[in-house]
């Protein structure tokens, strides 16, 4: 009686979400074999809440009844009451390798936290703090560190991170971007993931999300993406990628073979009914020899194997066989037109930061190199060189290499904001070196862990001209401060404390013991008091 009333109840829901356009949900996972042996999956949640816009009126900013059937309740709060118009949330752990992984589904893989938001300005609040209540806001729906993306880690590009979807017109709105290379990503970050879902992870493809697995990946990350389309209203896309390594999972030494038994430890036993697309893509090699079951639903014309879960009733486990299931390293064939190289070179107070940047084509690349370092980090601009294959070009700017975009000195606890646009010749290598300064900071802002050192954010390299991916993020780096020894306070602390002891239990032990006056006549007699007193 109880599977029928829940079966009563999904059928209820899924036909109340067929009937009701203004929501709508779809999912879907692309699975990439990769050419160093593993593969790549992303999970796709998208659900479309059509309206007109996404920024309310004034009015909207108060206490207002909500009503979604699909669309998460406590994310639209948030949206709405801090007028924000676009919103791009990633935490990830690891390093994307571009050379061997190639261009990732979606372009943000920058390690730890990266959040930017486009904010309509006016009405009773600034800017600023819309940006405090959306980031603390964040920071408990998803148990993250977002509460500590503040002033002295937010900054606003000029040209970087443009909007992705349709800005509502009639307002100003403002780019907000930080940055937490610090922040790692757990389990407490997926179980909220799971909950904005409408089939939460008890059908669909959501079944897949086995954190055991997917924390176990040599890249994994999760976002949060909304945007508004004018022709279709708030789009919200709930991703998560993860890069397995089949070799290492696999039962059998080198056997590159792959399921979702193997990979996930898991299978999709029943469709999500609410979704009206639920499809499992499969990109197809070209050259090794393999088997793919169960049968396909349908193939794509650019080599890509597509299940339809919403047709199938059975339990779906993709399997793909290789003819030689021995995974032989080999050299990889690196189709990059752009690779990018970072270095900071230096001791505690001055140090070199140097950016690589190589053009693999014949043709002349123009991309904006963005760096957002801590206060704490100057930068000398007057001392930015370019070489072009290791043959000095001069100074810049000016220079016909390099051309500053805009720049903000870290004035007043905010970060430094460098954005400089790079002509990279064909076929050659430029490289960018500027000398920086770290400045002394006060003992209380140090991390617990100072010796380690601080985290600096990644470097965001964004072609210019359209080809190739959207964005490229360097690898973190790891800034060595002038730290002082916090060994002398505890030195300190315990040098004190003993002569405190001495001192106070020398005057305690003459306040408080007793003194008497014994007499000795004679040796005879003192002898034997003492010889009394010890018996």
């Amino acid at each position: 009686m109880l599977v029928l009333t829940i079966l009563a109840l999904q059928l209820a829901v899924a036909f109340a979400a067929g009937e009701n356009d203004s929501e709508q949900f779809s999912e879907n996972l692309r699975l990439r074999p990769l050419q160093d042996g593993r593969l790549s999956s992303t999970f796709e949640f998208v659900t479309i809440l059509r309206t007109r816009t996404t920024v309310e009126s004034e009015s909207a900013f108060h206490e207002q009844a909500q009503h979604y059937t699909l669309f998460p309740l406590a994310l639209g709060q948030l949206l709405r009451r801090y007028a924000v118009s676009e919103l791009h949330l990633t935490l990830n752990s690891g390093k994307w390798n571009y050379e061997s992984w190639g261009d990732p589904d979606y372009p943000s893989v920058a390690s730890g936290a990266e959040m930017w938001a486009w904010i309509a300005a006016g009405g009773g609040e600034s800017v600023d703090q819309r940006w405090k209540g959306l980031t603390n806001g964040l920071s408990g729906l998803l148990c993250a560190s977002m509460g500590s993306l503040d002033k002295k880690r937010t900054t606003s590009p000029s040209i970087a991170f443009r909007p992705e979807g349709d800005l509502p017109s009639g307002k100003s709105h403002q780019l907000l971007y930080a940055t937490l290379p610090s922040e790692n990503v757990c389990t407490e970050n997926l179980t909220p993931f799971i909950k904005m879902l409408p089939c939460k992870a008890k059908s669909g493809i959501a079944m897949l999300l086995n954190p055991h697995r997917l924390f176990d990946a040599d890249w994994h990350g999760m976002g949060v993406h909304v945007r508004w389309l004018a022709q279709e209203g708030i789009e919200l896309r709930l991703t998560f990628g993860a890069v397995l390594n089949p070799v290492r999972l696999s039962l059998n030494a080198m056997s590159r073979d792959w399921s979702f038994r193997s990979v996930f430890d898991r299978t999709i036993s029943r469709p999500c009914p609410i979704a009206t697309s639920s499809s499992i893509y499969v990109k197809l090699p070209y050259a090794d020899p393999y088997s793919l079951t169960p049968d396909i639903s349908r193939t794509a014309p650019e080599g890509v194997a597509i299940y339809d879960l919403r047709d199938r009733l059975e339990e779906l486990d993709v399997k793909m066989r290789w003819r030689d299931p021995v995974f032989h390293f080999r050299p990889i064939e690196n189709k990059q037109p752009l690779s990018v190289r970072r270095l900071l070179l230096g001791g505690q107070t001055r140090a070199d930061l140097s950016i690589q940047l190589m053009n693999k084509e014949n043709v002349t690349r123009q991309v904006l190199w963005l760096e957002t370092m801590p206060w704490f980090i100057y930068f000398y601009l007057h001392t930015l060189t370019a070489t072009i294959d290791g043959n000095r070009m001069g100074k810049a700017p000016p220079h016909s290499l390099t051309r500053i975009a805009s720049y903000a000195p870290p004035t007043d606890h905010k970060p430094t904001l460098l954005e400089c646009i790079v002509t990279i010749p064909p076929l050659s290598t430029v490289q960018l070196t500027v000398a920086v300064e770290k400045a002394s900071i006060a003992y209380t802002e140090h991390p617990p862990d100072a010796s380690r050192g601080w985290d600096l954010p990644p470097a965001v390299i964004q072609p210019l001209d359209h080809h190739g991916p959207r964005r490229i993020y360097t690898s973190t780096l790891l800034g060595d401060l002038p730290t002082p020894d916090f060994s002398m306070p505890y030195n300190v602390i315990i040098m004190t404390c003993t002569l405190v002891a001495l001192f106070f239990g020398s005057i305690f032990n003459i306040l408080t013991r007793s003194f008497i006056w014994v007499e000795v006549e004679g040796d005879d007699d003192a002898q034997d008091l003492v010889k009394q007193k010890t018996e």
